[in-house]
């Protein structure tokens, strides 16, 4: 984690997700022996307001949010950097949370990163699911004239480039 105090300094505001609570605890350790502040947003927080409070209003730079207690009904628009710890096997759950941040009143730029670990198994999961979100991205924002003019041959070769792309990676 040593982009997050180079992000700090940086003047960043960042919300840093992981779908394990005990990842949290673990970052959390880290952060306090290196002197860095947080918040942390759990299933588990009673008071969710104070911690929200205080990270918009610029007090504590780095928000520590667990994946399900902070996919929906947050809106952190002070942050301009999001971080996905460890990956979620629905791309939706993700952007979720990633919204958070692209939400009515963001003003800035927001840095999205995500953390994949190369030559595993989890790296050929997010390569797939890349290409479902490109399918699903092409399929849903060419609208429906698109649907209804594509032939059954060319749907089937869409899926067989799918399929194909998934087996190279």
């Amino acid at each position: 984690m040593e982009m997050l105090p180079e992000l700090i300094e940086e003047g960043r505001r960042v919300l840093l997700f992981s779908q394990f609570t005990s990842m949290l605890a673990l970052i959390g350790e880290a952060l306090k022996a290196a002197d860095i502040g947080y918040l942390l947003l759990t299933g588990d927080t009673r008071d969710r307001e104070t911690p929200i409070r205080r990270f918009q209003s610029g007090e504590v730079p780095l928000f520590l949010i667990s994946l399900k207690a902070g996919g929906l009904g947050l809106n952190l628009t002070a942050a301009d950097t999001v971080i996905h710890f460890d990956p979620w096997w629905n791309p939706a759950v993700e952007d979720q949370a990633t919204d958070r941040a692209h939400r009515i009143g963001q003003v800035q730029r927001v840095q999205v990163h995500k953390f994949v670990c190369i030559g595993t198994l989890e790296e050929k999961i997010d390569v797939l699911l890349e290409h479902k979100r490109n399918l699903a991205d092409n399929v849903i924002g060419a609208g429906e004239e698109w649907l209804t003019e594509l032939s059954t041959d060319a749907l089937r070769d869409l899926f067989a480039l799918s399929r194909d792309a998934v087996a190279e990676d």
